[in-house]
């Protein structure tokens, strides 16, 4: 047995025995608290543009749900979506379409791309599913070169790229706001490490996830993205990015979020975004 299907096997197993022992594996609440649930995430799906969905990377039901949201949106919604992820690099593009066009097996693909570790269990689902479909999965995130040269230099260090790089990377220059909230979290939490380039780095991404939605939207069609929830938290991040550039955008946003009880929404949790899936602590990791 496959180590997908064996993942697969045991978090469905692991769903149907926390609801039969009372145990719930998640519950979703709405922007304020209150409680909410799946059938409505999918009711506001019917309206929204882009859908941003963000994730746990490590969490079993974070991946669960994004592949069943997409099976469901594309199923009784909308068959026009298009996926698209922070977890592939931008300039993977042509080795996801060679792979989507069926020119190779798995086996090659993930020699060629830069694959997540846990990509196997958690994005590789979702990716075959844009194959079984023939549907188009966009690889949205700057590639990490890139980020890490902001990291260590600023904005100047895009200064002296050619224009075969700027390709992968959102237009320059790059807007930012430095008193977002968002970014200015980033610079307290790193304890000043890597100063004002820290969140720099982190805005690169946002705009060029954003980017490459825009890009790659088309009216009558539902993207759907897959990326961590601090890049749409808050309705920041991605989302910011997004409003720049089209503040007619019909945005729906999901945030995933660990706590101890699911009795009610944590106080720090509420309107981090349009509905929160609250997911127990204790649940089992991919990694």
């Amino acid at each position: 047995m496959t180590t997908k299907k064996t993942f697969v096997i045991i978090t469905i197993a692991l769903i149907s025995l926390s609801f039969k022992g009372g145990k719930k594996a998640y519950v979703v609440f709405d922007d304020l608290g209150g409680k909410s649930n799946y059938e409505k995430i999918l009711k506001k799906a019917e309206k929204a543009d882009i859908i941003l969905f963000g994730e746990l990377h490590n969490n079993p039901i974070s991946h669960w749900l994004e592949l069943e949201l997409t099976k469901d949106i594309f199923e009784q919604i909308n068959p026009n979506i298009v996926l698209g992820a922070e977890m592939f690099e931008a300039d993977d593009q042509l080795i996801i379409n060679e792979y989507l066009g069926g020119h190779y097996s798995y086996n090659t693909f993930k020699k060629e791309a830069k694959l997540w570790p846990n990509n196997s269990t958690d994005y590789q689902p979702l990716l075959d599913f844009a194959l079984g479909n023939q549907l188009t999965f966009i690889a949205t995130n700057v590639p990490r070169r890139y980020a890490n040269m902001v990291y260590k230099g600023g904005f100047k260090a895009f200064n002296h790229i050619n224009d075969e790089a700027k390709k992968y990377i959102a237009p320059l220059p790059i807007k930012y706001d430095k008193n977002l909230p968002g970014y200015k979290k980033i610079v307290k939490m790193a304890g000043g490490h890597g100063g004002d380039n820290l969140p720099k780095a982190q805005a690169v991404k946002d705009a060029t996830m954003a980017h490459f939605i825009l890009k790659n939207y088309r009216e009558g069609s539902t993207f759907i993205h897959y990326n961590g929830s601090y890049h749409s938290n808050n309705f920041e991040g991605i989302m910011w990015y997004l409003k720049q550039a089209n503040p007619d955008l019909k945005i729906l946003t999901i945030n995933c979020v660990e706590q101890k009880e699911l009795v009610k929404l944590e106080e720090d949790n509420k309107s981090t975004a349009h509905f929160i899936i609250a997911i127990p602590e204790t649940m089992t990791k991919t990694y």
